[in-house]
Parts: structure tokens; sequence; C-alpha cells
């Protein structure tokens, strides 16, 4: 569970800042490109909606991180305990 919590951060961090550097010019519709492929064209709702998509998508990952880190030291306390 640890592993693909941290799987999931790394390719939410990795696509927010991939998105972001290749699409620095403005205007009412943005094309949204990575890595030179046009992906889709957004207006500004459309923009933040995904935002928000991708911040959702980046807690989710970032406490199945930490619920998996928690797991994995009260599972070793036990077995201390013992």
């Amino acid at each position: 569970m640890l592993f693909i919590g941290l799987l999931l951060l790394a390719a939410t961090g990795t696509f927010t800042a991939l998105a972001i550097a290749d699409n620095l010019s403005g205007g009412p519709e943005y094309g949204v490109t990575v890595l030179d492929h046009h992906i889709a064209t957004l207006n500004t709702l459309e923009i933040f909606s995904s935002g928000l998509a991708l911040a959702l998508l980046f807690c989710l990952a970032l406490a199945t991180v930490v619920s998996a880190s928690t797991h994995r030291r009260r599972k070793g306390r036990r077995a201390h305990a013992s």
C-alpha cells in the first residue's frame, strides 16, 4: 500500500509540474500539452476543475502513504512487544 501511495504521489506531482511547465502561455482557452503531445483544449472552469481533481488525487496519495507507514509502525511494535 505504501508503494501504491508513493507511486500515485509521484505521478500526480510529475504530471502537474509537466503540465504547468509546458503551458505557460495564456488566453481564453488553453491548449494543454504534456511532452509535446496535445491533450485537450480547456477553458478556465475546466482548468480549475482539473486542478481540484489533481489536488484530491495528491491528497489521496498522501493519506495512503501516511496510513501505510502508520500501519507498518504499529505492526512492528506488536512484534517487539510479544
